[in-house]
């Protein structure tokens, strides 16, 4: 694979990294960026608003690919907390395992998680499409608005807890559901979205192996016999 620029954080530091990324010409869709020695950085390849593809060769820290927006961001290990958050388009690719709120509030685009996610993937999801080849932690999808989170492994407790109007797709077994969310019919329309996904993912997991989740919508509207729910 041939890379237009090789960053070295042993050598460069990362707020001069994001500065170049951040000065790149949008119409330059043919960059790809190698970043070395990441060594747990936090904040690499933020808030790009170019469709750039950067490669992140090891461990990555906090708020990697936080607001990306038609970047390609490949994280080839694990990355910290908030990967990916309030993501608007795009693709981050995560070859290892995701700490805690991967894809918090994200609009749109696609999170790929390899391994596992810690807790509350996806919270507050308002449009993005989350995969997770393995298993996600306690309140994944807590108060999630609108998108898609595939668990093609286990849920931990609370899964979708106070949600609205996301979808849950899961392979395994729920350790239990969250206020509101409650287990729904899979229907043609909704393999019609879990199977896209998983191509797109690279997954070979079967899509009638899955389970859907969504809200009962109990608590759209005040009801003083719900408010110990509230």
């Amino acid at each position: 694979m041939m890379f237009t620029q090789t960053v070295d954080l042993a050598k460069a530091n990362v707020r001069s990294l994001n500065e170049r990324l951040h000065a790149l010409d949008p119409e330059h869709d043919e960059e790809r960026w190698r970043i070395l020695n990441p060594r747990g950085a936090h904040a690499l390849a933020c808030g790009l608003q170019v469709p750039v593809t950067v490669e992140i060769e090891g461990h990555a820290g906090y708020y990697c690919a936080g607001m990306n927006q038609r970047a390609t961001v490949i994280v080839h290990g694990n990355v910290g907390t908030g990967v990916a958050e309030n993501m608007m388009s795009g693709i981050v690719h995560v070859n290892g395992n995701a700490s805690q709120s991967a894809g918090a509030t994200g609009h749109g685009g696609l999170l790929i998680v390899e391994g596992d996610a810690s807790a509350r993937c996806g919270i507050s999801m308002k449009g993005i499409d989350i995969v997770v080849k393995g298993s996600v932690g306690h309140m994944s999808a807590f108060m999630a608005q609108a998108g898609t989170l595939v668990v093609c492994g286990d849920a931990g407790d609370a899964l979708g807890d106070s949600i609205y109007e996301a979808q849950l797709f899961v392979r395994g077994n729920v350790k239990s559901l969250g206020t509101d969310c409650i287990e729904k019919e899979m229907r043609p329309e909704h393999y019609k979205v879990l199977e896209p996904l998983l191509k797109q993912a690279g997954s070979d997991a079967n899509p009638s192996e899955f389970k859907r989740y969504g809200s009962a919508r109990d608590l759209y509207h005040f009801q003083v016999d719900h408010a110990a729910l509230y």
